[in-house]
C-alpha cells in the first residue's frame, strides 16, 4: 500500500485554525468574554470573537484526512494509526493539566461539574469520559469526544471496504439519519450521529472524493446540503457569551461559506500554488499546541496577569504556547508514535485479525481447498493436503503452409493456409500442384475435396 501524497496547503489550514482557536481562547481571558469588553483589546477581540470557526476548519479537514489515510486499509491499520496519532501527545496534555493544578493552584474547570480534577483524571484519560458525565478537564477536549465519534463510523465503512459508492451512501445515510435522529428526539442517535456537527465531516468527505475522481452532481448536492445545515446550526446554536446581536448571523453564514470555499480549492488543486515545504512544521504542531494552550494560559493569566499588561500577556501567552507545542512534539509525540505503532501492529496480526484488506473464503471442516487432495498423515494425525500434479500444454502443431501453383496464382495469404488444405486437385492450366509438407507427418488429402478450390 502506497501512502497518500500529502497535502501541505492542509498543513497551513490546520495549523490557522489552531492558531484562530488560541487567539479566542486567549483574547477572551484576558481582555473578558462578550462585546462588551471588545475595548480592552481593540480591533483583535472584535476578530477572535468568531475565533472559534476553527473548529469548523478542523472537523472539515478531518474528514478529509480520514479518509484520504483509510482508502485500501483494513480496520486494524485504521485503528492502529488513529491510537498512535491521538493519544500519546492527548495523554501528556491531561497529565500536565493535573501537575499544574497541583504545582499553581490554577483551577481546572469553568464550572466543574462537583467532580475534582483527581477523580476526573482517569476517566479523561480513556476519551470517554463525556460518555460518562464526566467533564473533560480542558474546555477544548470535547471536540476529540466528537472525532471520536466520526473514527467509530469511519470504522463500519473501512470494516465493509471503502468505494466509491460506498462512501455516498454513507455520506447520504448519515446526514439523513442525523435529521431524522435531532426530528425524533432519539437520545441514542444523537449521541451516536452528531446532527450538529455531521455535516461538516461528511462535507469533508465529499471534498476528498471530488479530490479523487472529480466534481460531479450528487456529490455537488450533498456537500451543499452539508452546507446550509451547517450554516443553520451556527447560526441558531450559539454560546450566551459569543451573542452579538445583528452581527452573528452575517459573519456566521459568512465564515461557513469562506471555510467550505476553501476546502473546494484544496479538492481542485486551486492551493497548488502556496504549498510549501515548511508548511509541514507548521502542520504537525497543530495538535500539541491545540491540546496545551489553554492550560499553559490559564497559569500564566493567573500568575503574571497583575504584573503585566493585555498586550505583553498575549504575547506572552502566544510565545509559551508555541514552545511547549513544540517541545511536546519533538519529545512525546514523535518517540511515543514510534514505539507505539510497531508494537500495535504486532499486537493486532498476532491476535489473527490482521492489519489489512483480507478476503476469506469459508468451507466446511474437513473439505480441502479446491484443486487439492486430502493424503493420510503419516503419523495419523491431520491429513495434509498437496496440489495436483501440474500437466504439461499441449500445444497442436499447425502443418505448414503449401506452395501454390495451381489456380494460376501466387502464394495464399496467411490466413487462408489453413483452408487451403481442402484442395486437392490442379485445376489451373500448369496441371501440377507442388505442396511443402512436414517430412515426418505428409498430409493426406481426399479426393472428395477437390471441388472445393475454384479459382
Amino acid at each position: 500500500m502506497t501512502e497518500p501524497p500529502r497535502l501541505r496547503e492542509l498543513d497551513l489550514l490546520r495549523f490557522v485554525a489552531a492558531t484562530a482557536v488560541m487567539l479566542h481562547h486567549f483574547v477572551g481571558r484576558i481582555a473578558g468574554w462578550g462585546v462588551d469588553n471588545h475595548h480592552n483589546l481593540p480591533v483583535l477581540a472584535r476578530l477572535t470573537h468568531f475565533g472559534g470557526f476553527g473548529v469548523d476548519l478542523f472537523f472539515l479537514i478531518s474528514g478529509f484526512v480520514i479518509l484520504m489515510s483509510a482508502w485500501d486499509r483494513g480496520v486494524g491499520d485504521f485503528a492502529v494509526s488513529r491510537v498512535a496519532r491521538i493519544f500519546p501527545a492527548y495523554w501528556f496534555a491531561v497529565s500536565l493539566a493535573l501537575l499544574l493544578f497541583f504545582a499553581s493552584g490554577a483551577s481546572l474547570f469553568e464550572d466543574g461539574g462537583g467532580i475534582g480534577p483527581l477523580r476526573s483524571y482517569l476517566p479523561n484519560m480513556t476519551m470517554l469520559n463525556v460518555g460518562i458525565g464526566v467533564p473533560p478537564m480542558e474546555v477544548v477536549y470535547w471536540t476529540l469526544w466528537a472525532e471520536l465519534h466520526f473514527y467509530a463510523l469511519a470504522a463500519l465503512l473501512v470494516w465493509r471496504g471503502i468505494t466509491y459508492d460506498r462512501c455516498v451512501a454513507f455520506m447520504v445515510l448519515w446526514l439523513l439519519l442525523g435529521v431524522f435522529a435531532r426530528e425524533g428526539r432519539a437520545g441514542l442517535l444523537n449521541g451516536l450521529l452528531m446532527p450538529e456537527w455531521a455535516p461538516l465531516f461528511i462535507a469533508g468527505m465529499g471534498f476528498y472524493l471530488v479530490y479523487r475522481f472529480g466534481p460531479n452532481l450528487v456529490l455537488g448536492l450533498v456537500i451543499a446540503a452539508c452546507w446550509a445545515l451547517t450554516v443553520y446550526y451556527r447560526v441558531t446554536i450559539v454560546n450566551r457569551e459569543l451573542v452579538w446581536p445583528q452581527v452573528w448571523d452575517a459573519v456566521a453564514t459568512g465564515v461557513v461559506t469562506f471555510l467550505f470555499l476553501l476546502m473546494l480549492m484544496v479538492a481542485t488543486g486551486s492551493l497548488g500554488m502556496v504549498r510549501r515545504r515548511g508548511f509541514t512544521a507548521l502542520g504537525a504542531l497543530t495538535y500539541p499546541l491545540y491540546l496545551i494552550h489553554e492550560t499553559l494560559a490559564r497559569v500564566m493569566v493567573e500568575r503574571l496577569g497583575p504584573h503585566l499588561g493585555r498586550w505583553p500577556l498575549l504575547a506572552a501567552c502566544c510565545a509559551v504556547a508555541l514552545g511547549g507545542a513544540h517541545l511536546v512534539y519533538r519529545f512525546v509525540e514523535q518517540p511515543a508514535q514510534r514505539w507505539m505503532r510497531p508494537r500495535l501492529r504486532g499486537r493486532w496480526s498476532r491476535s489473527g485479525t490482521g492489519t489489512g484488506p483480507r478476503r476469506t473464503v469459508r468451507r466446511r471442516r474437513g473439505v480441502p481447498p479446491r484443486g487439492r487432495e486430502a493424503v493420510p498423515a503419516p503419523t495419523g494425525g491431520t491429513p495434509l493436503t498437496v496440489p495436483p500434479p501440474r500437466r504439461r500444454a499441449r500445444h497442436r502443431r499447425r502443418p505448414a503452409c503449401v506452395s501454390w501453383t495451381c489456380c494460376g496464382s501466387s502464394r495464399p495469404a496467411r490466413s487462408s493456409c489453413t483452408t487451403s488444405r481442402a484442395c486437392a486437385a490442379p485445376s489451373g492450366p500448369a496441371g501440377t500442384r507442388r505442396r511443402s509438407f512436414p517430412s515426418s507427418r505428409p498430409w493426406r488429402t481426399s479426393a472428395t475435396s477437390a471441388s472445393s478450390c475454384s479459382s
